[in-house]
């Protein structure tokens, strides 16, 4: 599933070619995704301009004047910046045509993506109660331990909640983990407030030096030039069950938490 870094860079990738371009035309070719797309969305876009381009957790916003278009990747999703004459796949639902000849494509093969419209008072549904974005500066340690006083579920599992702190998923959880030696299966409730405060260094670190490589492409992942993430190269312990540690070369565990692959190092993490 693409996560934080991956939205990221496929919105570095796509803004361009889009904010302050009037929209020419919205094909909608399969509008039965995770909820199934407006009806009305083609009529309500088409003319208007693009404002500005904007992620919130791993959700992309399209402003408009008149509302947000509000799109998710999904399990396998993908945007990409296509000539227009480029040939429709299998798996194109929906295409964005912009002045000055543009298309921006939406990919989903499992349809687990979305494109929503909002033009009510306050926020969306979905965005509403999100917990902090990890590259701001009111993300920090002591919102960590703050927030988990008196819980007893696995840290991984707290810092991976949207409500705590947006867009840390499972990859960058396990790297982060392990790069702040704290053992993923420990009771949140239980972490002194120092430890996390080099949690919550090294969640930043970690999205940063991803987004910096495009992202992580493990299968699908596609950046809106078309192209993979890199970060896969600099993965330290996800993906890497059996084999040695990095820091002290004994092998590396794999447990389940929370239905998620969770791998560390017994030695290192505590």
């Amino acid at each position: 599933m693409p996560e934080l870094p991956e939205v990221e860079t496929t919105l570095r990738g796509i803004e361009p070619y889009l904010v302050n371009r009037k929209i020419k035309r919205l094909i909608v070719r399969n509008g039965s995704l995770r909820w199934p797309v407006p009806e009305q969305l083609p009529a309500l876009m088409a003319g208007q301009r693009i404002l500005a381009l904007e992620r919130r957790a791993k959700y992309l916003l399209l402003k408009l004047a008149s509302g947000t278009a509000i799109l998710h990747l999904g399990m396998s999703g993908n945007l990409r910046i296509v000539e227009p004459q480029t040939p429709v796949g299998k798996h194109d639902h929906v295409d964005l045509l912009v002045q000055g000849g543009k298309l921006l494509r939406f990919n989903d093969p499992r349809r687990f993506g979305c494109l929503l419209w909002h033009s009510g008072p306050g926020q969306h549904s979905l965005l509403v109660g999100l917990g902090p974005e990890p590259l701001s500066a009111s993300f920090d340690g002591e919102l960590l331990y703050q927030r988990s006083r008196g819980r007893k579920a696995p840290v991984k599992t707290f810092i991976m909640d949207n409500k705590v702190v947006v867009g840390v998923g499972n990859i960058y959880a396990n790297e982060a983990l392990f790069g702040a030696g704290v053992r993923p299966a420990r009771a949140a409730g239980q972490i002194s407030l120092d430890r996390y405060r080099r949690l919550a260094d090294e969640i930043k670190d970690v999205l940063t030096r991803a987004i910096a490589q495009g992202g992580t492409t493990l299968k699908d992942f596609v950046g809106g030039d078309g192209k993979p993430g890199y970060f896969k190269q600099q993965l330290q312990v996800y993906g890497r069950a059996g084999l040695a540690c990095p820091v002290c070369q004994r092998s590396l565990t794999e447990v389940r938490l929370g239905q998620r692959s969770t791998v560390f190092c017994k030695s290192c993490q505590r």
